[in-house]
């Protein structure tokens, strides 16, 4: 594991333990010299991962969206800043960069890049882990979520149980290095249809 993607939110959110964590988060990072690969914003909570990823020292690349860009939301001070043309094109870079993933407090985008991430992971069109900063339970509903899912065999088990999640960097990051694959989804037999 050379490099990390985080995804969280364009805001810091209501609980100042959110951006607390996301900067251990990215001076652990840092220590641990991988690059972090995150939106490329200089606002919220992605601007809180990258400057305690510079000030730790670490290498950080952001890849952001033209239209966000051109607003003036880009981190000025990143080792690389790569403007796509679409949020289609970031998540695809950052999976193209990236080793394992992270989605740490954050809204809707988080969600989207998250379970993105993890359908990839799923079909096999990458075998990268993925895990959860649940900074005060943040993510408990979602993982009940996803425990119905594959309760209700719309999601395979170990994919299910395959999501990292800690409330900390360090065993967070120590849990994505250890992650084993659980391959791709098992297929599964659809009804036999009649000929007419």
């Amino acid at each position: 594991m050379r490099s990390v993607a985080v995804y969280c939110g364009a805001r810091e959110g209501a609980d100042p333990a959110f951006a607390l964590a996301v900067a251990a988060l990215g001076a652990e990072l840092a220590r641990r010299q991988l690059v972090t690969i995150y939106g490329g914003g200089s606002l919220g909570l992605m601007g809180v991962l990258a400057n305690a990823a510079l000030a730790g020292g670490g290498r950080v690349i952001g890849v952001i969206p033209r239209n966000l860009f051109e607003r003036e939301l880009g981190h000025p001070n990143l080792e690389r800043l790569e403007v796509v043309d679409s949020m289609h094109q970031r998540k695809a870079r950052m999976a193209e960069l990236a080793d394992a993933f992270i989605a740490a407090p954050g809204g809707f985008g988080t969600l989207d890049e998250l379970f993105e991430a993890l359908t990839w992971t799923q079909l096999g069109i990458q075998n990268k882990p993925c895990g959860l900063l649940s900074v005060n339970g943040y993510y408990d509903h979602l993982l009940h979520f996803v425990g119905r899912a594959a309760g209700e065999d719309f999601v395979d088990s170990t994919h299910s149980q395959g999501i990292v999640r800690a409330e900390q960097a360090a065993p967070l990051l120590d849990a994505l290095r250890d992650w084993q694959s659980p391959g791709p989804r098992r297929e599964v037999a659809g009804p036999v249809l009649a000929e007419s």
